[in-house]
């Protein structure tokens, strides 16, 4: 099959939908199929040769407590029904394909069999769908949408809310190549401490503070205790660590943004991963990389979280916005090694059964019976 992958939002910036395309990409096309990527992209276009096709630049809007950086050129139609005749898809496949402008673009000009998968869960679904226009414009393109997918229940309950109909669940994949408990870890953090590790956004949403907050308390209990903090963000990093400064904090660590082909490397140094997120997940994917990894997770119980972890056998689960709870099941963690090991192990094997090779097989399956059942609608309608 001829496959088209459409994103939404800038390709030069590797966002978790950015990253669930281009591994998808690669997986389908070892299967033998033709793909290629349709994007907005602001700089140089990344590293994936004739397979990309840069539609639009970006701009950076602020969305459900992130930034978006997608196309708002209302100027797109020409170039997208251009591109739509010459490529001949069989399958275009839309990622948030209600987000404008380029996927609700694409959609609307499509003629081939249109599959949606749906990443988000919570926030204003004027910010997740589009703009004031968003009802209208959903309406209006419904019926162009012959399948939809959703990452996690979570994911699934958010956008029924505003596009009705049947969805599969068909969760985000690991590449379990990249994610391999046989990586070496960071050796200038192998020095006996024992490592907490948080990988995300410097947002709020992200938990960040509540996980310094906490990390007071397990200092006090576990004095060899660190905890490095990766990921990008310059807004909250300056108050997270004047907290850290205030608090007489030592042994925490802000490296800052790493490639994703880096990341194993820090999940190996950890002893325990460490996610505190407030809410608006859909979907745990930093949670799935450590535990690929081999490690045990502390996370809180919220939606799109308690879908990956099993509380009490391959991580913690604890309420968010809790510091002490939090503080609490660190300790523990970080006190038993043999529990660490062990949830570790089951955290590894949970992980397997999001192996890229399971999970895109699953959407081929999909795309084959939308496909089926999209031509017998259709020769149906053309004989009556």
């Amino acid at each position: 099959m001829k496959i088209a992958l459409v994103s939404p939002y800038d390709f030069t910036y590797p966002g978790g939908v950015n990253i669930h395309i281009a591994s998808l990409k690669r997986y389908l096309m070892r299967c033998g199929h033709e793909v290629k990527i349709i994007a907005p992209s602001s700089r140089n276009a990344p590293d994936t040769g004739d397979k990309f096709i840069r539609i639009g630049t970006s701009f950076p809007v602020p969305a459900g407590g992130t930034i978006c950086r997608i196309t708002l050129s209302p100027r797109l139609g020409h170039t997208i029904k251009s591109i739509l005749n010459q490529e001949k898809f069989d399958i275009v496949h839309l990622h948030e394909p209600y987000m404008p402008m380029l996927c609700s673009a694409v959609l609307r000009f499509s003629g081939a069999v249109n599959i949606g998968t749906f990443h988000a869960y919570g926030g204003k679904p004027g910010y997740t769908f589009g703009r004031p226009i968003s009802t209208m414009m959903i309406k209006r393109r419904q019926n162009r949408l012959h399948g939809k997918i959703a990452v996690s229940r979570a994911a699934m309950q958010f956008a029924n809310k505003y596009i009705p109909g049947q969805y599969d669940i068909i969760p985000n994949g690991i590449d379990l190549e990249l994610f391999s408990p046989d990586v070496s870890p960071i050796s200038e953090y192998c020095d006996g401490k024992l490592n907490i590790l948080f990988v995300g956004r410097l947002e709020k949403q992200k938990g960040a503070y509540y996980l310094i907050k906490a990390f007071k308390q397990v200092k006090q209990e576990v004095p060899n205790a660190r905890l490095i903090i990766v990921g990008p963000g310059t807004r909250l990093r300056g108050g997270y660590e004047k907290e850290v400064l205030n608090s007489g904090l030592s042994d925490v660590i802000f490296v800052g943004g790493k490639p994703q082909k880096e990341l194993p490397r820090y999940y190996k140094t950890a002893d325990v991963f460490c996610s505190p997120a407030t809410g608006l997940e859909s979907f745990g994917i930093v949670l799935l990389e450590a535990m690929a990894v081999g490690k045990p997770i502390v996370a809180t119980d919220i939606e799109g979280y308690n879908s990956v972890v099993t509380d009490g056998d391959d991580g913690i689960l604890v309420p968010p916005r809790n510091e002490k709870l939090l503080a609490r099941a660190l300790i523990n963690l970080l006190a038993n090694e043999g529990l660490r090991h062990k949830m570790g192990l089951r955290a590894q094997e949970t992980a397997k059964e999001y192996g890229w090779e399971i999970v895109t097989q699953k959407i081929l399956d999909y795309y084959i019976r939308i496909r089926d059942e999209t031509i017998k609608k259709r020769i149906k309608i053309t004989t009556t």
